[in-house]
């Protein structure tokens, strides 16, 4: 079946083709949590199987401030994939603009296997440690061999505890419970925000439905056409840049503990992810630091500049102290896990892997071979980083899914030229520059760009930016492409 096979026609608020029995024929019960309202509603379990079992697609909502000039509902993405939506409302409804937020019913919603929707689970909190903390080292093909079996081993775990659902949290299933949610809500067309992963989310909606779309933004864009393997390598070199710039920085500030040039930090950082490797730094938590949980630490601090002062002070702890507890601080923070409980506060983690893997078209098995040629090509964009962007085995020993995939938005671009913002950052490390003018390009669509550092856009850099998407999304200004900020 193609991606765009049994998508809607628009028009009205019920899916083409329902009758508005089933998941279509229910209402949504709002009810009162403290700011918002929240509800659940049902989704398919499997979309093949539309009238078959449902799972929970949990919801918030925070109501237009003028109903007067009230547009319609607002679907916002924060990405991951894995990321919590209904967390992120009150973030977004925090650094929004005014304009916006008079406009529209900003809707958050947990995707399928996030969060209070119908999770991915695997297992006890220190199964989720076992794998996702460890050191992996491959030098063999018996190392890689190994490693598959460590994933398959994990992946039964999650298949154990979530059921087939575990190959149903692919990204066009999401989509269409968007769509669901939109005919719901009572909207004729789907207006969006999506970020980092959530233009991918948004763009897969296009490519479905392409005649429902209403004002989308896509900030801090994939690009859908590339590999695997090529999105690796295009991370690898953005987290490069973005660390070098870091570094700069560092050094700008004055006794950057990493040394006095670019250079000589670069040199520091690999001394200490090799002695992390060999001996992890002492924490007085759980885990001590090692290499992998080292790199973490710096990775999620390079996602915002300004998390930079707290990778400094991590280092300076390292380097005065020879102890790790900052940085495994800043480590946990990426993993959305508490150390003083050893407990994780979300499922993002695991739902990250478990929606990568339902995606994944890359099924061939991994060898070691296949991996020392990519640790080349990865080392050539990323010297510091790239040896552990090509060091892993993918999504080999995880179940396979039979999920459809959009890989192309020809037909996006036909239906939604007029009605789609992309956004990109110039520094954005895990999202680079070169793919937001990769989705434009595609999507036919006008490309705003922040001049600036850390990952998407829109409330965390520039009037420039507000005033150019709010603009859009409540008065259907398109930008000029081109619009730097």
């Amino acid at each position: 079946m193609s991606p765009s096979d049994g998508a809607s026609d628009g028009g009205s608020p019920t899916a083409s083709g329902s009758t508005g029995d089933g998941v279509y024929g229910q209402q949504i019960e709002w009810n009162t949590c403290g700011d918002l309202d929240c509800a659940t509603i049902q989704v398919p379990l499997d979309w093949d199987e539309p009238e078959g079992e449902t799972v929970d697609l949990a919801i918030n909502r925070y109501p237009a401030a003028d109903q007067d000039a009230r547009i319609g509902s607002l679907l916002i993405n924060p990405g991951g994939p894995g990321g919590s939506g209904l967390g992120y409302t009150e973030a977004f409804v925090s650094s929004a603009g005014t304009d916006l937020l008079d406009a529209y019913d900003v809707v958050g919603f947990d995707p399928r296997g996030v969060g209070e929707s119908t999770p991915v689970a695997c297992g006890a909190d220190s199964t989720i440690d076992d794998y996702y903390m460890a050191d992996v080292v491959i030098e063999s093909q018996a190392d890689v061999d190994a490693e598959v079996q460590r994933t398959a081993a994990f992946a039964a775990g999650c298949e154990q505890a979530t059921g087939d659902f575990l190959t149903e949290v692919d990204t066009v299933s999401a989509a269409r419970d968007m769509d669901l949610l939109r005919s719901l809500l009572g909207d004729n067309a789907l207006h969006y925000m999506g970020f980092s992963y959530g233009t991918q989310l948004g763009a897969t909606y296009a490519e479905l439905f392409p005649e429902n779309v209403g004002r989308m933004v896509l900030d801090g864009a994939l690009d859908l056409t590339l590999t695997d393997q090529d999105l690796t390598l295009g991370q690898a070199g953005g987290f490069e840049n973005s660390y070098r710039n870091y570094l700069a920085w560092c050094v700008d500030q004055g006794d950057c503990p990493l040394g006095s040039t670019v250079e000589e930090g670069l040199a520091e950082t690999t001394a200490l992810l090799d002695m992390a490797l060999e001996e992890p730094l002492f924490t007085a938590s759980t885990h001590d630091l090692n290499r992998n949980l080292l790199l973490y630490g710096i990775i999620v601090t390079l996602y915002d500049e300004a998390s930079w002062g707290y990778l400094t002070q991590a280092f300076e702890e390292i380097e005065t102290t020879g102890t790790g507890a900052v940085m495994y601080q800043l480590a946990n923070f990426y993993f959305d896990r508490d150390p003083s409980t050893d407990t994780y506060t979300s499922n993002s983690t695991w739902a990250f892997t478990a929606i990568n893997c339902a995606d994944s078209t890359d099924r061939e098995a991994t060898t070691f071979a296949d991996i020392e040629d990519f640790t080349v090509e990865a080392e050539e964009v990323s010297p510091t980083f790239g040896w552990w962007f090509a060091s892993g085995t993918g999504c080999d020993g995880w179940p396979e899914s039979d999920a459809e995939t959009v890989t192309s938005l020809d037909e996006a671009a036909a239906g939604g030229a007029d009605k789609i913002v992309v956004v990109g950052t110039t520094n954005d490390p895990a999202t680079p520059y070169a793919w937001a003018e990769a989705m434009a390009d595609q999507l036919g669509a006008p490309l705003l760009t922040y001049d600036g550092e850390g990952h998407t856009a829109y409330g965390r850099s520039n009037a420039c930016i507000v005033d150019n998407v709010d603009g859009f999304m409540v008065d259907g200004e398109l930008p000029d492409s081109g619009t730097r900020c």
